[in-house]
């Protein structure tokens, strides 16, 4: 190689670091990015591989293998069994040695979760899957209301400042819809997508999910999991996981590490885009978007809304005695917005205001039927009652 060359070289790798600086933000030191190499179903080699690829690109970041000894160019931490590994990680991210690590087969404690990130088949658009792994809480319309905030925490940190949330349309989901609306009225500004189906709503249908209506999909941990196993290897049968950047990073209140979760059947694409993904939540300084994001939640009452949710609290305001229905109408009439869990409650609540009302299962999901002259009425008594979103909530 000539002098001048490699002088051409070493200029050109300057201005590409000066352009990822700016793109970034990032303009301190090289940030490390480490990859534990044990636990794939597809061989130490899988990692390794998946490792090079993703170095081919590294012009902003180092990869830090973290396992046993092998032929690479890469940087090694030797950890000869699993249990080594998982305590060699813990102690360089603790160390600041690294600054984020991918693993496979985790656990994080309770109150954390993982914010996957997948791409659409339908418009090929990323979007992030909230949450993947972990448990956000034990109870789960609160769980999947933490699940968007840590969406939201993640996709700030990736460098979207206002991306766009839906609500996949699960049980729990109506609950975590009006949850959500009363968190952005209270002064914690959420962006509502709006679904491509003809009645449109936050409430998220699989066409949304598949063509990427919102930028963060909420939904429980298990249905996530399910999604990200489906959107990654749909073109391989299964036991392979081709596509996406996988399960992504544990996000929760005070958790102070980057770790971010590969499944044991993720092939080599995906374990490069994975610690890719690593680097920029890193860089973009995950834990500390998380807890400035916190911070304006609580403020505007997270932790109110997040009580209220609890069944048996909503158990304790109502009461036990049996409610007679009124005598019976024609119910052509309909109030949609009301989750599954609340349906028999909220027929309940309008037959104690002398109002009948039968429940049903509409296209878009659970329904009151009720007199058609009585609509205006019934959905201002389920409005008043918690069960559907007051009149005047903005999506």
């Amino acid at each position: 190689m000539s002098e001048n060359t490699a002088v051409k070289k070493i200029i050109g790798k300057t201005f590409r670091e000066i352009a990822d600086a700016i793109k970034t933000g990032n303009f301190g030191e090289r940030i490390k990015v480490g990859i534990t190499t044990l636990g794939s179903e597809h061989g130490t080699e899988n990692i390794i591989k998946g490792a090079q690829i993703a170095a081919k690109d590294a012009d902003n970041f180092d990869i830090v293998l973290i396992g046993p000894k092998v032929d690479t160019c890469l940087e090694i931490v030797e950890a000869n069994t699993e249990d080594e590994m998982y305590k060699r990680m813990e102690e360089l991210l603790d160390s600041g040695y690294i600054q984020a690590c991918v693993t496979m087969h985790y656990n994080f404690p309770i109150g954390v979760s993982t914010v996957g990130r997948v791409v659409t088949p339908g418009f090929g658009k990323e979007i992030f899957l909230a949450t993947t792994t972990g448990t956000s809480s034990a109870h789960r319309t609160e769980a999947m209301v933490k699940n968007a905030l840590y969406g939201i925490i993640t996709a700030k940190a990736m460098g979207t400042p206002e991306p766009t949330v839906g609500i996949l349309n699960l049980d729990g989901a109506r609950q975590v819809e009006r949850a959500l609306k009363e968190l952005s009225a209270n002064g914690y500004k959420i962006n509502f997508a709006e679904s491509i189906r003809a009645d449109g709503g936050a409430v998220m249908r699989g066409n949304d999910l598949l063509s990427g209506t919102a930028d963060i999909m909420v939904n429980d941990t298990l249905t996530g999991n399910i999604m990200m196993k489906v959107f990654s290897s749909f073109t391989t049968g299964g036991s392979y996981e081709a596509l996406g950047y996988g399960y992504g990073p544990g996000v929760g209140e005070d958790y102070d590490r980057i770790i971010l979760i590969l499944s044991r059947a993720s092939g080599s694409p995906v374990v490069a885009n994975a610690i890719k993904y690593a680097a920029k939540v890193a860089q973009g300084k995950l834990t500390e978007v998380a807890k400035e994001e916190f911070i304006k939640a609580k403020k505007a009452k997270l932790d109110e809304i997040l009580k209220g949710l609890s069944k048996d609290t909503k158990k304790a305001k109502a009461d036990d005695e049996e409610v007679a229905a009124p005598p019976k109408e024609v119910v052509t009439g309909t109030v949609s917005g009301i989750d599954i869990m609340d349906l028999e409650d909220a027929v309940k609540a309008l037959w104690k205001e002398s109002i009948y009302a039968e429940s049903g299962m509409g296209c878009t999901g659970p329904i009151v039927l009720v007199n058609e002259q009585k609509v205006e009425k019934a959905t201002s008594v389920l409005a008043k009652a918690g069960f559907v979103a007051k009149q005047g909530d903005v999506c």
